[in-house]
């Protein structure tokens, strides 16, 4: 079965890392529309050795469209959205606009692929940081529910568009130059330094992304009770995060039943080399679907062995917003 095919935010950094799975993936679709704002209309796009002419996106855009990919940003995602539905479409959002709408589904197709039936038009793809974390945690806590989940992300560039990516170098080249460091994309500077998720606050303290992290995560897994604690923040890497990920258990757990787990565990895939310590790292995850996983280790400070720590890497751009996507609307034919 193919498709009709909508790209909204096609010009961005998963935007084109839409189009880059679709390709590697075989996605069968019999037309493409290539849609951003105005100011990307009129641009060209090699796409499968045809070329293709980026269009204005409207609410007239989604004729005949049966499936639309959408990586435009919250606002746009509300504004058009509504008329992708109206036009017959599904809306795969990569956004956050409609994450925590109960009548949306939140989808990692490992995980809870069951919900994607449930959508009345939408169906919300997580934050890079949510996917990443729990795609190898979900087998555990199906194994031995997981009670509490403490979290520490170390998010790449990426994560806030091209545009950071293109910072994070330009800074680079300016820091070893002499100079002082161009700040645009982000509040502080990103080469040779780290700071706090540049996302908006809560009364509490946390950050935006820490809040999803522990929202998502509760949704998805159905687990309301699940206690969970996040501290995320910037480093200077190109596109892929990685994340800190301690977890205490309802029952004892060794090392060795965690490494049989995620060993088996769709879209996991296990790097974890005490003799040589060898782990995972941002350039072994670019470019790759799978979460790695290593740094698999008894907490000591949980009684009864119940606590393990891991260490995850995960690309942002691909297994964090781009694959996840697709793989929904592959699940969607």
């Amino acid at each position: 079965m193919s498709c009709n095919l909508a790209i909204a935010g096609v010009t961005g950094a998963v935007g084109q890392e839409f189009l880059k799975i679709i390709e590697q993936r075989d996605f069968p679709f019999d037309s493409v529309r290539m849609l951003a704002s105005s100011r990307s209309a009129g641009k060209k796009i090699t796409f499968k050795r045809k070329e293709y002419i980026v269009e204005e996106m409207t609410k007239k855009s989604f004729d005949r469209v049966n499936i639309a990919l959408f990586s435009a940003g919250a606002s746009r995602s509300k504004e058009f959205a509504p008329a992708a539905i109206e036009a017959g479409a599904v809306v795969v959002d990569n956004s956050s606009a409609f994450r925590m709408d109960p009548d949306v589904p939140l989808v990692i197709p490992e995980i809870n692929p069951q919900a994607i039936k449930q959508h009345k038009g939408i169906i919300a793809n997580p934050n890079c940081s949510t996917i990443i974390g729990i795609v190898p945690v979900w087998p555990l806590h199906k194994a031995n529910p997981v009670k509490r989940m403490i979290v520490s992300t170390y998010q790449a560039a990426s994560g806030a568009g091209t545009s950071a990516m293109l910072e994070l170098e330009s800074q680079t080249r300016e820091i070893l130059e002499g100079k002082s460091p161009t700040c645009k994309a982000f509040p502080y500077q990103i080469a040779f330094n780290i700071f706090s998720h540049n996302s908006q606050l809560d009364p509490d303290g946390y950050n935006l992304e820490e809040v999803k992290m522990v929202k998502e995560t509760r949704k998805i897994f159905d687990c309301p009770d699940i206690a969970i604690t996040c501290t995320c923040v910037r480093i200077p890497v190109f596109r892929a995060h990685c994340e800190s990920i301690n977890l205490e258990f309802t029952d004892p757990i060794t090392p060795d039943q965690v490494r049989d787990l995620l060993s088996v565990a769709p879209g996991v895939s296990v790097l974890d080399d005490r003799e040589h310590n060898r782990f995972p790292m941002p350039i072994d995850a670019t470019d790759k679907d799978d979460v790695l996983v290593g740094r698999i280790r008894q907490d000591f400070s949980v009684p009864e062995n119940r606590g393990i720590n891991i260490w995850v890497a995960g690309d942002q751009l691909r297994k964090g917003a781009a694959l996840n996507a697709v793989q929904i609307a592959e699940k969607l034919l």
